[in-house]
């Protein structure tokens, strides 16, 4: 695991194997890249020839771009490594976050690295955002190699700041270093193969880790799901043999509280063959990363308890796997959801929302004034936004709160509506709601999720949907921050909402 440090002192006598500094993008291309503050100890040990020295080896300044070149004894580290920050003033702390990962990923089998990048301070996020990029860079999955490949992460990070020992600047490193933990266990959990994560060994872990961390702990087994009346649970899990689970956990702040009580649920899909509506052959491996809600949900949580925010938070995490067999659920059905909403069921691959719709409504039992709720919902999210900007949904103060969050952490969403038109289509002959829309007509696929979510939560309760189906898990080579695979979003962004809601109401 890399671990932080802070320093105060010259980067170019620190006793490091690299040292990384930052570069701007000049306006002229044909110019030198411009050398960010933080740089200026590493460039008088290069006589002042560091900047142009770097536009001979092609260095641009574009963001997380790195050029490495030996010091040859100009400072103690022998390499120096610069990184693009971008254009100056240029959303200045998530240019910091990736440019602060690319750095550290680059350095890969470096026991020391210091990072000589601009000293913004904490009310711009900037000193956050470099020591979490550099935890969220550093993130290897261990794998199943019988020999490993590739070089160790980073060992220490030091991060160099004007004092060492300013009491918020600790605080900073100290909160980078919980909320990296909290993503790197949602990134592990996602990564891990769908045969050694299954609905009840799912709930073990993270019961273990709640317990652990303090948090109050509640699994539900499938007996105890068909007692209380979870059929939208029942109805996508009883097709497999590894039986579902749910995972129920909560905090409860001691002393001062902000009085309000903040509901998270998310999408515990294990592994999701489609059922019955079996998916394509091509691509379903990455439908082991169905769970990445749960994961960030159950995550958060673990965070939370290193965090103790000032406010009451309780988590419902549904636990399934999507299998086709002789007991699993069949277009047609009727299924009885928790507090007797009746679904006729058209599709069996849109089992997410039959999971989510039992967990929302049993935590808008606990009363919450705030319910987030994450999932890897549809393929619609991935057609109308991308692989990186979630699509937010539900009530829209909440809604721009969420969005809002995401913005300060790196993790874009964008607010969708639930239009009255699509709404209607929805509606059932025989039943309360469809579980799609009529004619499975697939116009609108993200906002058909969000209006079915929708249905499930009490008047009242302010609601936020965030569809991840894209964002949570990155299938191309690392950028920035994000590694190959489960990229942890929105853990962050829920954090962050949460910081809000706290201070804020």
């Amino acid at each position: 695991m890399t671990t932080l440090a802070l320093a105060d002192t010259d980067p170019a006598e620190l006793p490091v194997d690299a040292i990384v500094v930052g570069v701007y993008s000049d306006e002229d291309p044909a110019a030198a890249p411009l050398l960010a503050q933080g740089a200026e100890g590493v460039d008088a040990a290069f006589d002042g020839k560091l900047a142009a020295t770097l536009a001979l080896l092609g260095a641009t300044g574009s963001v997380g771009e790195v050029t490495k070149l030996a010091s040859l004894g100009a400072t103690t580290a022998p390499v120096i490594a610069a990184v693009g920050l971008g254009k100056p003033g240029t959303a200045p702390a998530e240019n910091l976050r990736r440019a602060s990962g690319s750095a550290v990923r680059a350095l890969a089998g470096s026991a020391k690295v210091a990072l000589a990048l601009p000293a913004l301070s904490e009310e711009d996020g900037g000193l956050r955002a470099v020591a979490e990029g550099a935890l969220l860079g550093s993130y290897q999955f261990a794998g199943y190699k019988s020999k490993p490949s590739g070089k160790d992460a980073v060992g220490t990070v030091t991060v160099l700041v004007p004092a060492a020992d300013d009491a918020a600047a600790q605080a900073e490193i100290s909160r980078a270093g919980v909320v990296a933990d909290a993503v790197a266990q949602c990134r592990d959990w996602v990564n891990t193969a769908p045969n050694e994560l299954r609905p009840p060994s799912f709930a073990d872990f993270v019961a273990e880790a709640a317990k652990k961390a303090g948090l109050e702990v509640e699994v539900l087994d499938e007996k105890a799901l068909q007692a209380g009346g979870y059929g939208g649970i029942l109805a996508v899990g009883m097709g497999s043999e590894a039986l579902p689970r749910m995972v129920r956990l909560a905090y409860t702040p001691k002393g001062a509280s902000s009085g309000k009580k903040v509901a998270l649920v998310g999408k515990g899909i294990t592994f999701d063959t489609g059922g019955v509506s079996i998916k394509p052959a091509a691509g379903m491996w990455e439908m082991k990363s169905d769970m990445g809600g749960a994961a960030a949900v159950a995550a958060t949580m673990l965070a939370v308890a290193a965090l103790k925010p000032s406010v009451e938070i309780v988590a419902y995490i549904p636990m399934a796997e999507n299998m086709a067999s002789g007991s699993a659920y069949r277009p047609g059905d009727i299924v009885t959801m928790y507090g007797g909403k009746k679904v006729e069921v058209l599709n069996t691959d849109a089992e997410g929302r039959m999971i989510l719709g039992d967990a929302l409504a049993r935590a808008c039992e606990d009363n919450p004034d705030y319910l987030l709720e994450t999932a890897t919902l549809t393929g619609g999210q991935v057609v109308a936004l991308g692989k990186r900007v979630s699509g937010l949904m539900g009530t829209p103060e909440l809604t721009a709160r969420v969005q809002a969050a995401g913005d300060r952490v790196g993790e874009p969403g964008w607010a969708m509506p639930l239009p009255d038109d699509i709404k209607k289509n929805m509606e059932s002959d025989i039943a309360d709601i469809l579980q799609v829309s009529a004619g499975m007509d697939r116009g609108g696929h993200m906002l058909q999720g969000g209006i079915f979510l929708s249905e499930f939560v009490s008047e009242g309760v302010q609601f936020a949907h965030i569809d991840i189906a894209g964002p949570s898990y990155h299938s191309g080579e690392a950028y920035g921050y994000v590694t190959k695979g489960s990229t942890g979003v929105p853990v962050r962004t829920l954090l962050e909402t949460i910081d809000d809601i706290a201070l804020n109401g």
